[in-house]
């Protein structure tokens, strides 16, 4: 297995900086990512539909996951983002709310995919495209998981009034 040029790369600390960090590390790459894993599966709901550890209806819900992610990733890119980079002001209190409940969805779609696939757990003898399908999920959901993290831990808590 190659080595992922970008997982060692740490983001800057600066969050203007940050956020082009974002783009690129993590926006870049969903979009790169769920077309190819939604064809993957849809190719194994397609030839393998009586198999009993089909994760059926998992296409779909990549699909619409690539709808999901790019609404929310245009919020950021196009709103939320330069906002940041113009130093926070006016108040990003509730734009960051409502990237925080897309979070939360992106998240809860996370947990549907591995409740689809049994946490990632490859039938025996399973092909090539399957595997495929599962190696490149676990990455995704690698990625998810990174960038949800440093937006939500620490992006977004730069820019919201602390709580008392």
């Amino acid at each position: 297995m190659t080595q992922d040029p970008l997982a060692d790369d740490l983001p800057p600390d600066d969050p203007g900086e940050m956020t082009r960090y974002i783009e690129n590390r993590y926006h870049a790459r969903h979009r790169a990512q769920l077309p190819d894993l939604t064809a993957l599966a849809l190719r194994v709901e397609r030839v393998h539909a009586d198999a009993a550890k089909v994760p059926l209806g998992l296409a779909a819900l990549l699909q619409n996951m690539i709808g999901e992610l790019e609404v929310h990733m245009k919020k950021e890119e196009l709103i939320l983002f330069p906002a940041i980079r113009r130093g926070g002001k006016p108040d990003l209190e509730n734009p960051i709310a409502v990237m925080r409940t897309d979070h939360e969805d992106h998240q809860a779609a996370a947990a549907q995919i591995l409740t689809l696939t049994e946490n990632l757990t490859l039938p025996d003898g399973a092909c090539r495209s399957w595997t495929a399908l599962y190696d490149g999920l676990k990455t995704f959901l690698d990625d998810l998981d990174a960038h949800l993290e440093l937006e939500n831990q620490v992006l977004f808590p730069q820019f919201e009034p602390e709580k008392v």
